[in-house]
């Protein structure tokens, strides 16, 4: 029993000199490790920031007169402004308000104003200046405002809301309001936390936090939106996103959703931009922008590099208004517009955004890939009309005489033939090749019958001869470019013959 006590303690002391040796030898180390390990402040403590923009955030109402008109059956009124739009619609299951007296059953008098709809804004002066989004004003014959210190407004939209980039402005009559500080959305960058105050379901000064998860996201013609998972629902429109300084970088717009709610997407429009659209509202009381009358499309990779652009960027030219400033230029539908203003055209959508911000009136320069080289060009921007609908293509389902076709070229699996002079001046064009037969490599391209072809190879071509001429040129070991007119749109596609 002692022997074993003994040898009990004997093995617990050697134990307890070799833990003390290890803690001895691995200390050291061990404290590098925590001297090099990041030093994390957890996560970020949002109570100032909610404290310092919370009261410059308004809740906005909506009221607009009854319409007598009739729903599809099975449809509310709910469910018709759910699909008329994401955000602004009451909180679902709230009570329909009760009829007026004397009033028909089932709802009220048809001129009597009525809720629609509910939103978020913020304070941008201290004498009333309210910027939202213009899809929370859009139809609303009334507007009220809701400070969170429970002062209600009515409030007047200036000027008339531009649906292209979604900004309003409105204005209540007080003074010594609270505002929001304006950032730079520029400086923002993926993954900085970002924090949202609104009105989800109109639930007023409701608070949610996320990261932003993408910049520059591509999802309307004159805005790069900002990307967040920050949680915004319907009636976060119009409502502030504020970064970790407490500044205002942009307004809660957007959001991708199956179901209405929720999905961990959502879009924000960068503040730079809702400011600038702002500034129009109240001096002018409307948005002008630049355009030149193209109809542009994306550059493939494969299309640059057959064409000897290198890599994929500008924007395709598909069609050129007549008498339009960029037909005054002398712009072609087949070119690659790649800088616009000594600016660089990466992707289609920076074009819109550059030629929408230029002053009407003012004289640009413009470079544009054709047929393997650059040109440099003059467009005076003209001012950018009320949406028009857009013409409709004409000629691609004529079908024109066959005068001179020649026989089908087995490289490239096209039959050609001439353009009468009737086609000619009905597509605008000086000279091509209309597409008669299609087989092989030229079907897969996804060429139709009824093409027109202007260029191939990079070659432009005026009738069959120098079409077959041209084909005979091209290096067949190579997809082959195919610069084509289909109606009034112009497009690339790469012929890829069988080795």
């Amino acid at each position: 029993m002692l022997r074993d006590n003994f040898q009990s303690l004997r093995l617990r002391g050697l134990a307890g000199a070799l833990a003390l040796s290890m803690a001895a030898t691995l200390a050291p180390a061990s404290s590098a490790w925590a001297q090099s390990a990041p030093q994390g402040n957890g996560l970020p403590d949002l109570t100032q920031l909610v404290e310092q923009v919370g009261p410059a955030v308004v809740n906005i109402r909506t009221l607009e007169r009854n319409r007598s008109a009739q729903l599809p059956p099975g449809m509310d009124e709910e469910m018709q402004e759910f699909f008329r739009r994401f955000f602004g619609q009451p909180l679902p299951g709230t009570p329909r308000q009760a009829p007026s007296p004397g009033g028909p059953p089932g709802g009220p008098q048809g001129d009597e104003p009525q809720r629609r709809g509910v939103g978020s804004g913020f304070i941008l002066t201290n004498d009333g200046f309210v910027l939202t989004n213009a899809h929370v004003v859009e139809g609303a014959e009334e507007v009220l405002v809701t400070l969170p210190d429970k002062r209600e407004f009515k409030a007047k939209v200036i000027g008339a809301p531009d649906k292209r980039t979604d900004v309003a402005v409105l204005k209540i009559e007080a003074t010594g309001l609270p505002t929001v500080r304006i950032g730079d959305a520029n400086r923002l960058k993926v993954g900085e936390w970002v924090m949202a105050i609104g009105s989800p379901f109109g639930l007023d000064n409701t608070v949610t936090a996320g990261i932003v998860s993408a910049k520059q996201r591509d999802t309307g013609d004159y805005l790069p939106f900002i990307q967040t998972d920050v949680a915004i629902n319907p009636g976060n429109s119009g409502g502030p996103l504020i970064n970790m300084r407490g500044e205002v970088i942009g307004i809660n717009s957007q959001i991708y959703s199956r179901s209405g709610g929720f999905m961990g997407i959502s879009f924000a429009i960068p503040i730079d931009e809702a400011i600038r659209v702002a500034e129009q509202l109240r001096t002018n009381g409307r948005v002008t922008r630049g355009r030149i009358g193209v109809q542009i499309d994306q550059v493939s990779k494969e299309v640059a590099e057959s064409l000897g652009l290198g890599r994929a960027q500008g924007a395709l030219v598909r069609s050129v208004e007549s008498g339009s400033p960029a037909d005054q230029a002398g712009v072609e539908a087949g070119d690659i517009i790649v800088r616009f203003d000594g600016k660089t055209i990466e992707r289609p959508t920076d074009l819109p955004r550059l030629v929408g911000n230029t002053k009407p009136g003012t004289r640009s320069s413009m470079t544009v890939f054709r047929r393997g080289s650059t040109r440099d060009l003059q467009v005076q921007v003209a001012e950018l009309e009320p949406e028009q609908p857009q013409r409709r293509a004409s000629g691609s389902e004529q079908r024109p005489n066959k005068p001179g076709a020649s026989a089908m070229a087995q490289s490239v699996g096209l039959a050609v033939a001439e353009l009468t002079e009737a086609q000619k001046k009905e597509l605008k064009l000086k000279g091509g090749v209309r597409v008669e037969a299609v087989a092989d490599a030229a079907a897969r391209a996804g060429i139709r019958e009824g093409d027109v072809i202007v260029a191939i190879g990079n070659v432009e071509v005026s009738n069959v001869k120098e079409f077959e001429a041209a084909v005979g040129k091209v290096d067949k070991t190579k997809p082959i470019p195919v610069l084509l007119r289909r109606g009034e749109l112009a497009t690339y596609l790469l012929i890829r013959p069988q080795k």
